[in-house]
């Protein structure tokens, strides 16, 4: 009994170091950790090839507390400050992408919503667990029949006296198998049988009584072959304590909470696309091609230029997340913004990946080299939480909205008056100065939405550049995203729409006209 009381004793007194020391410390160990275990002890490209983990890589892991960076100082947390959550995921994503997912998808898919929206009575439990045991949680949103039209979800609960008794299915939620804590989502089911409008979210334990949730199927997913992901069965009962409380609509409750993990993407981002230029830097000086190195060659130049403006990019939206995204902060309306920065910075990086691969050659088209790997690893990236292609569509719907309430049409105008552009605007004058079409179809509005997520981001990096941060890259940076945005304002303006033929198999063999 000593023994044990012993033993808890010290454990105590690790977390409580473990949060009080500087976050460069903490994060120190969180990288010798991975050093030993990645690279000393295993081959971090033999477990790429791999479903899963070895136990020891993540036990090992694990055992520095790196979530405890999102559990408030009140349950022996690091305060779930937003800025070393940013850090963690920079940390691990310079060596693993996966690991890096599975940290914000504990952060920021659960312990953040739990410590802003659960009771005490619910958190006290919950944070101890992750603290001493070294936990995990995640998040069920996405159905089968309803991937992006979450507010048409099917999952239902009624409730009786002490629980509310949920089932439904869902799946492609990170961690499926592993976590022992799921935030589930579902709508109340009325007398009559109707679904209400609104959406709830539940604490779920996997390990007591009545909560079990039942895996019918593992996916074969493509990259980020450490974490699990499948399609899962929901018959549950929880109690009612575990019920998450929104400050007004469950609806605005998912809103701040998808919008904050959106606006940690660039964390993730920033680890792997520094990771994507130290490769390309290194292979580029050390490869000879022609009796020269291959980093003194223009186009060379202009693939690692672009890398280098990707990390300046990523590191200004990592640093006005720090600022603007914290727990404190209702993100329910901050759809442009939050859109914008998920779905440029998960562009950045499947370009980073493609851009290395193709500088380093035959070498990098395997699954044992980060670039190729990076390939597969961050493209769906550019697809949960939000396909880019809706969010895209979604920047230019609430930017079209605005100007229509401010009864606004020119887009310069526009751009001038709005935080998220101000900045750029007088230097992007010549080509936003134009009334603007209300009417676009959807693929102009994703046009449009490519456009001025580059010009959000643009905004970012000035701010970035007013505190003081390296000049040339700086200036590397607003560059790339210039061309960009001059690039994607030819397609926009061209008028042409180019439709699919239904009947394309009639006169379309070429064989036939080589006789």
């Amino acid at each position: 009994m000593n023994e044990t009381i012993l033993k808890a004793t010290t454990l105590k007194k690790e977390i409580a170091s473990q949060t009080t020391e500087p976050i460069q410390e903490f994060l120190s160990k969180l990288k010798e950790k991975m050093q030993q275990v990645f690279h000393l002890r295993g081959d971090i490209n033999q477990y790429a090839q791999q479903r899963g983990l070895p136990p020891f890589v993540l036990r090992e892991i694990m055992d520095t507390n790196p979530l405890s960076i999102g559990i408030p100082v009140e349950y022996g947390g690091r305060g779930a400050v937003m800025r070393e959550n940013l850090a963690l995921l920079e940390t691990a994503s310079y060596e693993s992408l996966a690991l890096s997912l599975t940290f914000g998808i504990n952060s920021a898919l659960f312990l953040q919503p739990v410590a802003k929206y659960a009771s005490h009575e619910a958190k006290a439990p919950v944070f101890k667990r992750f603290l001493e045991n070294k936990t995990m949680g995640g998040l069920m949103i996405t159905e089968p029949d309803y991937g992006s039209d979450a507010l048409n979800m099917q999952t239902l609960f009624t409730e009786d006296e002490d629980h509310y008794n949920l089932s439904g299915k869902k799946h492609w939620a990170g961690l499926t198998g592993w976590a022992e804590f799921w935030l589930l989502t579902a709508r109340q089911q009325t007398a009559k049988g109707d679904l209400q409008r609104d959406i709830d979210f539940f604490i779920c334990d996997v390990t007591q009584p009545g909560q079990s949730i039942k895996v019918e199927e593992f996916y074969d997913n493509l990259g980020l072959y450490q974490i699990p992901y499948g399609r899962n069965h929901i018959d549950v009962s929880i109690p009612k304590t575990h019920k998450l409380t929104p400050h007004s609509t469950g609806v605005k409750m998912m809103l701040d909470l998808l919008h904050r993990s959106r606006m940690q993407f660039p964390g993730m981002g920033m680890g792997f696309i520094h990771r994507m230029l130290d490769e390309g830097l290194n292979h580029c000086k050390q490869r000879l091609v022609g009796g020269k190195s291959l980093f003194n060659y223009d186009q060379v130049q202009e693939r690692l230029s672009k890398l280098q403006a990707s990390f300046t990019v990523c590191s200004a939206m990592c640093a006005n997340s720090a600022k603007n995204a914290g727990l404190d902060k209702d993100l329910t309306g901050i759809g442009i913004e939050a859109n914008a920065v998920k779905s440029v910075i998960t562009d950045l990086m499947q370009q980073a990946a493609q851009s290395v691969t193709q500088l380093v050659g035959a070498k990098a088209y395997r699954n044992s080299h980060v670039a190729g790997r990076g390939i597969v690893d961050s493209r769906p990236f550019q697809i949960f939480e939000g396909s880019n292609d809706i969010l895209y569509a979604q920047i230019s719907e609430g930017i079209l909205k605005q100007m229509k309430r401010l009864k606004e049409s020119n887009l310069f105008d526009f751009m001038k008056s709005n935080p998220l552009t101000s900045r750029s605007a007088d230097q992007l004058k010549e080509l936003f100065n134009f009334k603007l079409d209300f009417q676009l179809p959807q693929r102009k509005l994703v046009e449009l939405g490519q456009i001025m997520g580059r010009v959000i981001s643009m905004d970012m990096v000035h701010k970035l550049g007013d505190e003081g941060f390296h000049k040339d890259l700086i200036d590397g940076g607003i560059e790339m995203l210039h061309q960009e945005i001059l690039q994607l304002m030819g397609s926009f303006h061209r008028n042409s729409q180019i439709q699919v033929i239904d009947n394309y198999q009639e006169n379309s063999s070429w064989l036939r006209y080589t006789i």
